[in-house]
């Protein structure tokens, strides 16, 4: 079943920097939700506070009713949530297939003793992750690459890796942090299709994205952020003639100029 995120009153701050301030918004189970915003607004730090990586100041992380302010990566995992990166972290000198299936480590039954035996029960359980892994690179388009080296691919067919990764996790909530970055139009297009596809499988997803016409494309709802606040919350057709939004991101001075 997928997730119900809600934020509220989120702080983030390093020493006197403050990176967030009071950000908060919920994320509906099944939407796909968009976090925009011009560099340096807050984005990835607020998504490394949702996942764990950063521990916030203040305020309230909740997937469905659980506080999860302050947990780890690992116990998120086993909650359901899964991220992307900005910058695919991959074992390069490794397959594609087996780059994949370490998305699988909290599927696996058993414990390290078992695994070390490799008793039948986990020698199956491979075998059938093998098989979806191979099945999820098919539906992403990456069915071609599964036993080449993930270091003979590009940097945008990386992100189609770790996104392959990220969903042999079995997510209820799916972060995805600029899945666009680096991939040519025809490329975007296929992304759009597979994302769609992925709330289809009743997952909530959260894009961060600067790709404006795949967040339209895609989002039911966008929160933008500037300067770690909350710039404003509506649709990204909303977002995108905001004033506040347009002078955001181009400046000011370009806002007057043009007026």
């Amino acid at each position: 079943m997928a997730a119900r995120l809600t934020l509220q009153e989120v702080n983030l701050r390093f020493g006197g920097i403050t990176v967030l301030e009071n950000v908060g918004f919920a994320v509906e189970p099944g939407q796909i939700f968009g976090l925009v915003g011009p560099n340096g607004a807050g984005k990835t730090s607020l998504f490394n506070c949702i996942s764990g990586h950063y521990r916030p100041s203040s305020g309230s992380i909740r997937i469905d009713d659980d506080e999860m302010l302050g947990s780890t990566p690992a116990r998120l995992a086993r909650r359901g949530l899964a991220r992307t990166f900005q910058h695919p972290a991959l074992q390069l000198h490794s397959s594609v297939l087996e780059n994949v299936l370490l998305g699988a480590h909290t599927r696996l039954p058993g414990g390290p003793a078992e695994w070390s035996i490799r008793s039948p029960r986990t020698l199956r359980s491979e075998r059938e992750l093998r098989t979806e892994a191979r099945a999820l690179l098919e539906r992403t388009g990456l069915g071609w690459a599964a036993d080449l080296p993930a270091d003979e691919l590009s940097h945008g067919l990386h992100k189609g890796i770790e996104l392959c990764r990220a969903l042999l996790s079995r997510p209820r909530l799916l972060l995805l942090d600029e899945p666009a970055a680096g991939l040519p139009h025809s490329e975007v297009e296929q992304l759009i299709a597979t994302v769609r596809s992925i709330r289809d499988d009743d997952i909530t997803v959260i894009v961060v994205e600067h790709h404006m016409g795949l967040i339209a494309a895609l989002t039911d709802r966008v929160v933008v952020l500037d300067h770690g606040r909350t710039l404003m919350e509506g649709t990204a057709a909303q977002a995108q003639n905001d004033p506040r939004v347009i002078e955001a991101y181009i400046g000011k001075d370009a806002v007057d100029g043009a007026a």
